[in-house]
Order: structure tokens, then C-alpha cells, then sequence
């Protein structure tokens, strides 16, 4: 078992910067990687950026690449979003995912999800 919790989310003007993080508790963090997806009104979930469970490889989603950067320190469970140059669409709520590579990349699933966390960006 697996459980994710989202904080850092927050309303920030356009340009500004937020970093979400998602901690996990359950002893099989190590073996998973880690998405961020978002959801805005209205339209469908997508994955933002991800992490493999070593941390060597991320994934980025055209829109974010260059502003978002995914980070992960297992010792402490701890996976983050540093969100940079943050504009008027990226705001939504941002949910943190467990499962493997192909699973958060290709098919936008997860094993495990937390509960999310707002980020609104003013214009």
C-alpha cells in the first residue's frame, strides 16, 4: 500500500513559481515511479512531468518543458514540482501518482493517487 499526499498548491500570479510536493508513506515508494498529472475544468487529466523510481529518467509534457522541473529523494519519500514562469493555463488542481513508467506516461493510469492540490495562476 501506498499513500500520497499533495501540499504546495496556491494561487500565484502569471510568471510566478510554486512548488508542489507529494509525500509518500508505505514502504514500497522505492519501486514506483512518480507522476504529476492535472486537471483542469472541462478538460482531461494529463500527465505533466514524471520520475522513474531511481530518479535517472523524467518525462515532461511539451507545455511544461523548460518551467517544470521533477524531482525525488526517496530517503525521504518525497517527491516535487518546481514550477516555474507558471501561466494562466497551467492552473488546476495538480494530483501526484504511484505506479510504473508506461503505465503514467502512455496510459495516464496510477496505482496510487493523492487527493490533489490547487494551483491558480492569475493574469
Amino acid at each position: 500500500q501506498l499513500q500520497l499526499v499533495e501540499s504546495g498548491g496556491g494561487l500565484v500570479q502569471a510568471g510566478g513559481s510554486l512548488r508542489l510536493s507529494c509525500a509518500a508513506s508505505g514502504r514500497v515508494f522505492g519501486s514506483y515511479s512518480i507522476g504529476w498529472f492535472r486537471q483542469a475544468p472541462g478538460k482531461e487529466r494529463e500527465v505533466v512531468a514524471a520520475v522513474s523510481w531511481s530518479g535517472d529518467d523524467t518525462y515532461y509534457v511539451d507545455s511544461v518543458k523548460g518551467r517544470f522541473t521533477i524531482s525525488r529523494d526517496n530517503a525521504k519519500k518525497m517527491v516535487y514540482l518546481q514550477m516555474n514562469s507558471l501561466k494562466p493555463e497551467d492552473a488546476a488542481v495538480y494530483y501526484c501518482a504511484a505506479d510504473e513508467w508506461e503505465m503514467l506516461i502512455r496510459y495516464r493510469r496510477g496505482d496510487y493517487w493523492g487527493q490533489g492540490t490547487q494551483v491558480t495562476v492569475s493574469s
